[in-house]
């Protein structure tokens, strides 16, 4: 459960950033861009060089209704990480936008580790102000559902959708706000601080990036044990998260974005 945690907080990084300030802050850049795909890569490292342990996968496109947007993320792990901690892990979301307020209406999940398989859906009811979350056990049909009800804010955004919120706000060194987001559920409260702007390698070359740094963990935090994370985003117009970097007890795990595909 704390690998499946460490391996999602990149998910959980990029996506906690839903905002209370969007209802106080024009938005200034497009993040929702149908046909771009983003990969990257997790390692892991204790003492050892880091090692790769997962593939991570962005998508967005146009919904059936041609208005709203979908999007798709998968998270699967690489053989070492099962010589490591002896466990398969693969999550997938997906997500539908609405295309003009860009408030997530549903979002679906697949989530395997070994043979444990659970499967959930979460429908946002703004009119109501709540998120009903019911999961699944597919290889057990008598196993009963799983229903959480939640209260909800206008800001509310789950673990995926977050990631295009924070990509269309203009960030500032110093800046701190205070996150709302929803996973399996449960709503949470996250503060972020915009701490430093620093150059960064990746695939696009040097690129200058805002240092951002969320408090998820700790307890009643997302994640409920010591530990920290940084994400650093591409200050341009694009707004793209290149890497992250998760601290925990059992070691480091750097994420990296390894291609950029767009149709």
């Amino acid at each position: 459960m704390v690998m499946k945690k460490l391996i999602c907080s990149f998910f959980i990084v990029l996506n906690i950033f839903c905002v209370s300030i969007c209802a106080q802050t024009e938005p200034q850049f497009q993040s929702y861009t149908a046909g771009e795909s983003l990969t990257y890569e997790a390692k892991f490292s204790k003492i050892i060089k880091g090692i790769a342990i997962a593939d991570l996968s962005f998508a967005v496109e146009r919904a059936s209704n041609n208005r709203d947007y979908l999007i798709t993320s998968d998270a699967v792990t690489k053989g070492s990480l099962l010589k490591l901690f002896k466990q398969r892990f693969v999550q997938k979301y997906e997500s539908i936008v609405d295309g003009e307020n860009f408030s997530i209406r549903r979002t679906v999940k697949r989530d395997e580790q070994g043979d444990r398989v659970r499967e959930s859906e979460a429908l946002f009811d703004y009119a109501e102000k709540k998120v009903i979350y019911i999961e699944t056990d597919p290889t057990d049909a008598a196993r009963a559902p799983r229903q959480i009800a939640s209260p909800i804010q206008n800001d509310t955004q789950d673990l995926i959708t977050a990631i295009y919120t924070l990509r269309r706000l203009p960030l500032t060194v110093g800046k701190t706000f205070n996150l709302t987001v929803s996973d399996s559920g449960l709503v949470y409260k996250v503060p972020v601080r915009v701490t430093a702007r620093e150059l960064q390698k990746s695939i696009l070359g040097k690129v200058w990036c805002f240092r951002v740094e969320p408090e998820v963990f700790g307890e009643n935090r997302l994640i409920e044990q010591k530990g920290s994370m940084i994400l650093w985003i591409t200050d341009d117009s694009r707004r793209l998260p290149v890497r992250s970097q998760i601290n925990a007890n059992i070691g480091r795990i750097e994420v990296k974005l390894k291609k950029i595909e767009s149709k």
